[in-house]
């Protein structure tokens, strides 16, 4: 038992710098933008049940990560760290999901935390964990109910507890993102573990209907509300969002061919531990190895198969994919204890190695150049953080020369951990525009704060600026539109100076209040592909010209 609670501990630490750690160094994207202004809006003006967007019904995802979002704005508006920790806590919790499921499916607690830390330190999985999205919640319940599932199954007795909380778990991702990880996580499960194991559903009929019964109340209130109260938009939404999944980012079948970078530093070790002709004989766990292999291979063959693709839909396939560089590490392990290396596997392990590695000892070089000549970073802190490097550096080497699986994995999870906790501030200020000026600062100014917002309707608004101003910005048809004068004053967000926009028939009816010009580019504009006008904008109040 204390034991166990050695391992809570280390995937608390691990997720700690994955999840946590600075999370607000960059700046908020398009996907947390819309989030977040779903979330200001319940709460405004108190939407709960029928979420809108800038003014506009958002039926297209489901409420439950956006109601964690607005308690979260409640309590702390405009926190953006506290909303992406949100996203940290249940990227943990799936990290703690798989440790208990690798464990329970192997008996092998080793094997469950090094899947479980393997899974805290991929490149898709701490993107996730980093931002306010919501992918990491669909997954992290989905795999809970796989869990209690599995638990349920292989249970000798009737335990209806497993099956009731895998329903219940089952509905909370489907209020999480509707039936994306029911076809991108539960489905390749399902077929690979009935394929690997054949269970037995003897006397577990019962128990699953109640478990499906329990997911059906969980999750489909909601869709019921809106069918009875908003049933022409509700079906307008769902044929869109069918249309769009097969219309819309289409790639060709081999798109996710990298999948295996989406690990990012165990890009090697995963392609080593998918070798199973090379492997399927070695290993201690056969059953679970191979398990493990082929849950990987169907969840790329079914993401390959849905047209719409794109790099993050790659997320639950790093869950088994982190089961079997757990093998393989296990593997190296056992076999150098009970000295049965080959050449082959020897060779092998310290190419994987050594590339992690040279990474590590790179790292000071790219430092030195990057940050300490550019006087971004001191001399002491220099010093400090070359020899934290090195140290990593060391214990990859020295792991792989004398084949200690378990010293190079302490060595790559601490080169992530230096690389999260001390550079990634610094490399995200590369690329962050720090002359940004914010539309943000029109919450402070006092005259415009009961103002409405409008923009001109045919111009594009960028949600990012809707998010930054706090308020909803609203279409104005100025060429045909003119009853709005009527109710002046309003604020007007242009692409352009007020004066250039408004037609002469009423430039001549209002007065315009220049407050001030706003660039909310998040890249520099030597960034000629990203910086873009679209974030710059003009904003002018429109007041009645006195008699």
């Amino acid at each position: 038992m204390q034991r166990n609670y050695i391992h809570y501990l280390f995937i608390l630490i691990v997720c700690c710098f994955a999840f946590f750690v600075n999370n607000g160094a960059v700046y908020e994207d398009i996907m947390e933008s819309r989030n977040l202004v779903t979330a200001h809006e319940m709460i405004e003006y108190d939407n709960w049940l029928v979420p809108t967007m800038n003014g506009e019904l958002r039926l297209e995802k489901p409420p439950l990560p956006t109601w964690v979002a607005a308690g979260i704005e409640y309590l702390q508006p405009d926190n953006i760290s506290m909303q992406r920790a949100a996203a940290g806590i249940m990227a943990t919790l799936m990290v703690f999901f798989l440790y208990f499921f690798a464990s329970a499916l192997s008996g092998n607690r080793m094997l469950g935390l090094l899947s479980a830390v393997v899974l805290a330190t991929c490149f898709n999985v701490i993107m996730a964990g980093r931002v306010a999205t919501w992918d990491i919640y669909c997954h992290s319940f989905m795999l809970g109910a796989i869990l209690f599932f599995y638990k349920g199954i292989v249970s000798r007795r009737t335990s209806w507890g497993m099956f009731i909380w895998a329903g219940t778990f089952l509905g909370l991702s489907f209020l999480g993102k509707g039936p994306v990880a029911f076809y991108a996580l539960l489905l390749p499960f399902l077929l690979s573990y009935i394929a690997v194991y054949r269970p037995s559903f003897k006397r577990k009929g019962l128990p699953i209907v109640v478990m499906l019964l329990v997911f059906v109340a969980v999750s489909f209130w909601w869709y019921l509300y809106l069918i009875i109260f908003h049933k022409d938009m509700t079906m307008f939404v769902w044929a869109k969002e069918s249309t769009a999944w097969m219309e819309r980012n289409v790639r060709s079948w081999y798109y996710y061919w990298q999948f295996f970078a989406e690990s990012g530093i165990w890009s090697l070790f995963l392609l080593t531990g998918l070798c199973w002709p090379w492997l399927k004989r070695k290993v201690t766990m056969k059953k679970e190895y191979a398990f493990a292999v082929v849950w990987t291979l169907v969840t790329l063959v079914l993401l390959s198969l849905f047209p719409e693709k794109k790099t993050r839909y790659l997320l639950p396939i790093l869950i088994p994919a982190s089961m079997v560089v757990a093998h393989y590490v296990v593997y190296i392990f056992v076999a150098t204890k009970e000295k049965k290396l080959t050449a082959g596997d020897r060779v092998v392990f310290r190419v994987n190695a050594f590339l992690p590695a040279l990474i590590a000892l790179g790292m000071p070089v790219a430092i030195y150049f990057l940050f300490y000549v550019k006087g971004q970073m001191g001399l002491a802190l220099f010093i400090i953080v070359t020899l934290l490097f090195l140290v990593a550096a060391y214990s990859i080497f020295a792991g792989g020369v004398r084949m200690k699986s378990m010293k190079v994995f302490t060595g790559v999870v601490l080169l992530l951990i230096l690389v999260e906790t001390l550079l990634m501030p610094r490399v995200a200020n590369m690329f962050n525009n720090t002359e940004i000026k914010s539309i943000s600062a029109v919450r402070e100014i006092e005259e415009v704060n009961h103002i409405p917002f409008y923009y001109p309707s045919d111009e594009e608004l960028r949600i990012e600026l809707v998010y930054e101003a706090g308020r909803r910005i609203l279409p104005w048809d100025i060429e045909n539109d003119t009853t709005l004068l009527d109710s002046l004053p309003i604020v007007l967000v242009s692409g352009k100076p007020a004066a250039e926009i408004l037609p002469p028939g009423m430039a001549e009816r209002v007065n315009l209040h220049f407050i001030d010009m706003y660039d909310n580019n998040t890249r520099p504009k030597s960034d000629k592909k990203r910086y873009s006008p679209k974030f710059v904008r003009y904003v002018t109040i429109l007041e009645k010209k006195a008699d």
